[in-house]
């Protein structure tokens, strides 16, 4: 992954549905704090805009001080943060990773998702398995994906097999970012991926799952390859969710293979693709 992108999953960058039942399991006080003091996730508010590197470094000399202050300058720090890197923020990032707010907890591990730490790693995995709060969870999930060389395939697993609906679609992205680091863990990544895009109730994450693969097609054995493709010609004609259907047919035209594409155009000639 490169240090100069956030690693966004193509598809379905919101945080949560809107109309997602599981919701409910988070503290509603957490809800409302989110919507009047966060004014949203961190995610949605990073400014894709360049600033000059003038203003950057003096943005972050102010947001270093500000995560010095009482939790109003906290997160005012912590948005600067979760925008530009800089190593000097991580000894002060890395204690609010135990803050008793789930919102500050929240809005570090993102901004250690901006500012990758060797040792912000073994705390984030704490997070991911024992947070008690879905917010922090899905942060970390995002996170991690900045973590490819960490021992992350397992949590990732783990958390794509358990969670809330959220949290399982952005660790279906990181687990790509975890097994696209070699052979060694791109197989049981897309192992997990393609069982994903088959059982799993939400659209959201089995288009995730299905661009993951595409991802990981090229590190993976040729056997596995073979089962990628068909698992994705099997979704893009049978999924119940047409986004579904345009994520795997996007994922196997990506894959730029002759034969993948022959078998495409062969489909659109019979009529059973448009």
């Amino acid at each position: 992954m490169s240090d100069e992108a956030l690693p966004f999953p193509t598809p379905f960058p919101a945080p949560f549905p809107d109309s997602s039942p599981e919701l409910a399991l988070d503290p509603e006080v957490l809800a409302r704090e989110l919507a009047e003091e966060l004014l949203g996730d961190p995610l949605d508010e990073i400014d894709t805009a360049e600033p000059s590197a003038g203003d950057v470094a003096a943005e972050c000399d102010w947001g270093l001080i500000q995560l010095q202050g009482g939790q109003d300058q906290r997160m005012q720090g912590l948005r600067v943060f979760c925008e530009h890197r800089d190593p000097r923020a991580v000894p002060l990032l890395l204690p609010l990773l135990q803050a008793s707010c789930p919102i500050l907890r929240m809005s570090a591990v993102y901004a250690l998702g901006r500012n990758p730490h060797p040792l912000a790693v073994e705390p984030l995995l704490a997070l991911l398995a024992a947070d008690d709060n879905g917010y922090v969870r899905k942060a970390v999930a995002w996170s991690l994906g900045n973590y490819p060389d960490a021992p992350i395939l397992n949590p990732l697993i783990r958390s794509l097999q358990m969670d809330l609906a959220a949290v399982r679609l952005w660790a279906a992205s990181s687990l790509a970012d975890a097994g696209g680091t070699g052979p060694a863990k791109a197989d049981p990544a897309a192992a997990q991926l393609l069982l994903t895009l088959r059982i799993d109730s939400e659209a959201a994450v089995r288009s995730n799952s299905a661009w993951g693969l595409g991802r990981l097609y090229a590190d993976l054995v040729e056997p596995r390859q073979q089962e990628v493709v068909e698992s994705l010609l099997h979704t893009m004609l049978h999924d119940s969710e047409s986004s579904v259907r345009d994520e795997a047919r996007l994922a196997l035209e990506q894959l730029e293979q002759p034969e993948v594409l022959e078998r495409l155009q062969t489909l659109v000639d019979e009529g059973l693709l448009s």
